[in-house]
């Protein structure tokens, strides 16, 4: 019956099967691909935002410096006008200057506006405005605060005792990533992409510099990498997770919001290989949901990154026990996006953008860390443009369960789901209620047992009150059947004169012998 379901469930698959070539870059590069970089890998996605920028820059200096020639020509053309005062009527010079007024003033603030613009991406630091309005802003509260000290404290003092191994590199890479830190403490007017931009550039040229100290180490490198991603994240993260300058907390609020309004959806409608009532399978589940609601609470990139990949394990694990054969690729994305609409995990958006942004960009191309983080991009992706035919429901089914006036819960039997009787019918269509129905028998146990119990200490418990007067009781009729009579005797001394002599012994007599 099983495999049969499985095999039902596999024909009726339509809306979430993804091509794992749909995973990889687009450009072909081999890396895997992210959303939010318009399919491309980090790498070139960085080599297109820099070809880009840097032809935004060069239109942004031609323009400063078309505007440039402007103002000066328009300049000398004004000091032409002046030496020449006599040769011009009052009224018809006022007329003349008052257009070139207002022209000079339009192209400087343009011309100024556009300077400015092009300066940002040289200048080693911003502005310090911005601090200040940082400062009064809202606090955290202490017991976050004191938290959030005591963890950058840990973390940096496992940072240098790392780096004490290191010696002489190891205080040149102390050095360069706290002055780093604070050169970012005073860029908090960029935005997030020149945020990351400044990070993705610290991290590649310590990863060329590392590469050249080790010769080639890639194990090495890949160490002291970690730590120093961890370092500066863990010092940074209040300032760059889920900046004010992105819409990352109106996409969480979307996000969550949509996830609660598709709580209907059953594991049937995604064709998940996952039967929940197996014990090891609903345990899986459930660490996989931890698993993912927990990746919030990280600070670092790479730690967020292995709460994503144990929730994938478990997820694989649940269906390598249900199917009793290794997952595909084909059943882990169904079961993924399932594990998402139980979980509804905190600003799911923000952690991948936090992710996306400021994570080594090796980790996001290669390994199963990428794997896990690329499908997770797809299954949030696939949960903001769900519908009916992806659920294999009409659009008229999938408006009423969005709006709640029906639920497939309930309506089971009407359904292309498969069923055999009521209860099984309805413990295949829904495990929740099954899972329920589980519970209450076993409740319903508890309570015989629990009675049984009850009166038999109830027993007990009269016994024991019964048992001193029963006792009482034997004892007041052995002693009227058997009284106990005290008789009477005379003692006297055993050297007494009235001593009756006739019963003793003989006295000695000496005796003696011839020697």
């Amino acid at each position: 019956v099983l495999s049969t379901i499985m095999s039902q469930r596999t024909e009726r698959r339509r809306g979430i099967h993804v091509d794992q070539s749909d995973l990889l870059c687009k450009k072909g590069c081999g890396y895997y691909g992210n959303a939010a970089w318009q399919g491309l890998c980090s790498k070139c996605w960085r080599e297109e935002y820099q070809r880009v920028r840097q032809k935004q820059i060069q239109d942004d200096w031609a323009l400063a410096e078309k505007l440039q020639r402007e103002e000066e020509a328009a300049y000398a053309s004004s000091q032409g006008v002046q030496t020449h005062p006599q040769s011009t009527p009052p009224h018809s010079g006022h007329t003349s200057l008052g257009p070139f007024s207002k022209f000079e003033e339009k192209k400087t603030n343009e011309k100024t506006r556009k300077v400015t613009t092009v300066k940002k991406f040289f200048s080693p630091s911003s502005r310090t405005a911005p601090k200040k309005e940082t400062q009064e802003g809202k606090t955290p509260s202490p017991s976050v605060s004191r938290h959030a000290s005591f963890e950058t404290d840990q973390v940096s003092k496992d940072f240098v005792d790392f780096l004490k191994n290191l010696q002489k590199p190891g205080r040149d890479i102390h050095k360069q990533c706290r002055a780093f830190i604070v050169t970012m403490s005073n860029k908090k007017d960029l935005g997030a992409d020149e945020l990351s931009e400044c990070v993705q550039d610290f991290y590649q040229n310590m990863s060329d510099r590392l590469m050249s100290h080790f010769k080639g180490s890639l194990d090495s490198v890949e160490q002291v990498m970690d730590q120093v991603e961890k370092y500066i994240m863990t010092r940074l993260y209040k300032s760059v997770f889920c900046p004010e300058t992105t819409d990352d907390e109106k996409k969480d609020l979307a996000t969550q919001n949509r996830i609660r309004a598709l709580h209907w959806v059953t594991i049937q409608m995604l064709c998940v290989s996952m039967e929940e009532e197996i014990p090891e399978v609903s345990e899986n589940v459930v660490n996989a949901i931890t698993d993912i609601i927990e990746m919030d609470s990280k600070r670092v990139p790479r730690d967020k990154l292995a709460c994503i990949t144990r929730c994938s394990k478990h997820i694989f694990s649940a269906i390598r026990i249900t199917k009793k054969e290794p997952a595909s690729a084909d059943d882990f994305l169904p079961a993924l996006i399932y594990i998402v609409l139980k979980a509804n995990p905190p600003r799911l958006q923000s952690n991948i953008q936090y992710i996306t942004r400021f994570c080594n960009p090796s980790r996001l191309m290669t390994g199963e860390d990428g794997y896990y983080f690329t499908n997770l991009c797809c299954a949030a992706a696939f949960i903001e443009k769900l519908d009916g035919q992806s659920l294999n429901l009409s659009q008229e089914e999938f408006e009423r369960y969005m709006s709640g006036q029906a639920s497939p819960r309930f309506n089971s039997s009407e359904g292309d789901w498969p069923h055999t009787g009521s209860a099984p019918g309805m413990a295949a269509t829904n495990p929740v209620l099954a899972q329920l129905s589980q519970n209450l028998e076993l409740l319903s146990g508890l309570s015989s047992r629990q009675e049984s119990l009850m009166e038999a200490a109830q027993s007990l418990q009269a016994d024991l009150l019964s048992w001193p007067e029963r006792v009482h009781r034997e004892v007041q009729d052995i002693l009227e059947k058997y009284p106990l009579e005290v008789l009477s005797c005379t003692v006297s001394a055993i050297d007494a004169n009235n001593m009756d002599n006739d019963n003793l012994p003989p006295p000695l007599t000496p005796q003696v012998f011839a020697g």
